[in-house]
């Protein structure tokens, strides 16, 4: 590990409050964080917080790249966008706005077709159940559209979606048109980053937090977009085979793999029972990518 990768270890190691912070009242921690929505809701001043990515994350396709493949434009052009973002030559932002430009059936049809045919991994309600009973908040942090991700939530969770909060882009119709209409619809970023929806901005500020107060941060991702989020945070759960795992290691992002949800539900279970550390998490899943243990051909150069 870098110098870097180790101060951003040692900042993230439990700290003693200062004399001046043990003074602080459960109301003036609630004040300070108020803002500030996983620190409210739906569990108050949480000592963890699990942000994550949606699609190809916590399900097993992802819904956009589904949804363009089959009744946009298809496979070949989606790809070639995706070859033109890690080329340099469009922004991840224009490259979806083509796929979405693609699709042409009324924004309902999408989303039935898409509840239809997205599944959840096997092992995310397990997750999701652990979680909430050990009141750690899960946030949705995605560069997809948010009635989209609600709507196969609600589908495959079932009633306790409504605990799960969502980041996300937006939907509008299109000047003069309904988004119940044929070509009616598009997207509606969340912010004018070249992302569409920068990720770290929804993150850093719980990473501000001081000491006394910030929860340790965990975010699980599969894409180069999750790489600016996974740098607010403690530790990143990469998607085996995926190339964010390269990312990180040229970005000194601490980081472990993970396979299924099953994965990150025994690595986070160690972590907040106090029998290992993000550190130590980290340490292993650098290590596994040394060992070629990652899913991926050859080295990060």
């Amino acid at each position: 590990m870098s110098e870097s990768t180790s101060q951003l270890q040692e900042e993230t190691n439990i700290q003693t409050p200062s004399l001046a912070a043990q003074h602080w009242t459960q109301q003036d921690i609630m004040a300070s964080t108020s803002h500030l929505k996983a620190m409210n809701w739906p569990f108050p001043n949480p000592r963890f917080i699990f942000f994550t990515d949606f699609d190809g994350t916590i399900t097993l396709k992802d819904s956009n790249d589904y949804m363009t493949d089959n009744i946009g434009f298809g496979t070949e052009l989606r790809k070639q966008g995706n070859r033109d973002v890690l080329d340099g030559k469009k922004t991840f932002r224009d490259s979806f706005q083509e796929m979405i430009d693609s699709v042409n059936k009324p924004f309902p049809e999408c989303i039935d077709y898409l509840v239809e045919n997205i599944k959840l991994d096997p092992y995310f309600n397990e997750y999701f159940q652990w979680a909430n009973s050990m009141g750690i908040p899960t946030v949705v942090v995605s560069s997809g559209m948010e009635p989209i991700i609600r709507a196969i939530l609600k589908n495959l969770v079932g009633k306790d979606h409504v605990m799960m909060d969502i980041v996300s882009n937006e939907v509008m119709a299109l000047p003069g048109k309904s988004i119940d209409q044929e070509g009616g619809w598009t997207i509606k970023y969340h912010d004018d980053s070249g992302f569409g929806h920068d990720k770290s901005l929804t993150i850093r500020p719980y990473a501000q937090l001081p000491a006394d107060q910030r929860p340790t941060m965990f975010y699980a991702g599969d894409g180069v977009s999750d790489l600016s989020a996974a740098q607010e945070t403690d530790l990143l759960f990469a998607k085996k085979g995926h190339d964010l795992i390269r990312y990180c290691v040229k970005q000194d992002v601490p980081f472990t793999v993970f396979e299924d949800w099953s994965t990150i539900l025994e690595k986070v279970k160690l972590i907040v029972e106090g029998k290992t550390t993000v550190h130590e998490a980290a340490r292993l899943g650098y290590e596994e990518y040394q060992k070629g243990n990652v899913g991926l051909n050859g080295n990060a150069g």
